[in-house]
């Protein structure tokens, strides 16, 4: 935890118009006191130990029951309304977090030996797998038929034959 907040700090601090934006006003951990603390030893690396940290500490059916702050002290009672509104917030990332991974695991399945090849782009991809059927299709074509598809020449049907044969 302490690892991943130093990144995400270093990248705001060096170059706060950059990807991770500006410094956060608050940050809410998933999970108790040994993440909280984790935060807050990251924050002083850079001055930033006045930044509020809260742990969100979860149920046993993993629902988040309360914040707790750096010292441990339980903040919220189970009725609380911004108890409900962090519980929103929470399971929209965990929404946001599982698409992150599903579009991670449909790239990787759909992911060639072909992507690696320098001159096959998205469309000769498709129109090797499309008339050989797959990678092992390509593999038991001759040059010639590689060649038979648009914009590619021998020289780059004999890149692809050998880098598929690797």
């Amino acid at each position: 935890m302490e690892e991943v907040v130093t990144r995400r700090l270093k990248h705001s601090v060096e170059n706060p118009k950059g990807a991770f934006g500006m410094l956060p006003d608050i940050i809410f951990a998933d999970g108790g006191i040994a993440q909280v603390r984790a935060i807050k030893k990251a924050l002083k690396k850079y001055g930033l130990e006045d930044m509020p940290v809260f742990g969100m500490v979860k149920d046993n059916k993993h629902r988040t029951k309360t914040l707790i702050d750096e010292n441990g002290n339980d903040l919220l009672d189970e009725n609380d309304t911004i108890l409900n509104f962090i519980t929103i917030l929470q399971d929209e990332v965990h929404n946001v977090a599982i698409e992150y991974n599903r579009k991670l695991s449909k790239e990787s399945m759909t992911k060639s030996k072909l992507d690696d090849i320098k001159g096959i782009g998205e469309k000769k991809r498709q129109e090797l797998l499309k008339k050989f059927g797959s990678v092992e299709g390509i593999k038991k074509a001759n040059v010639l038929e590689i060649t038979s598809i648009k914009g590619i020449k021998e020289e780059l049907a004999r890149k692809i034959k050998k880098e598929l044969d690797e």
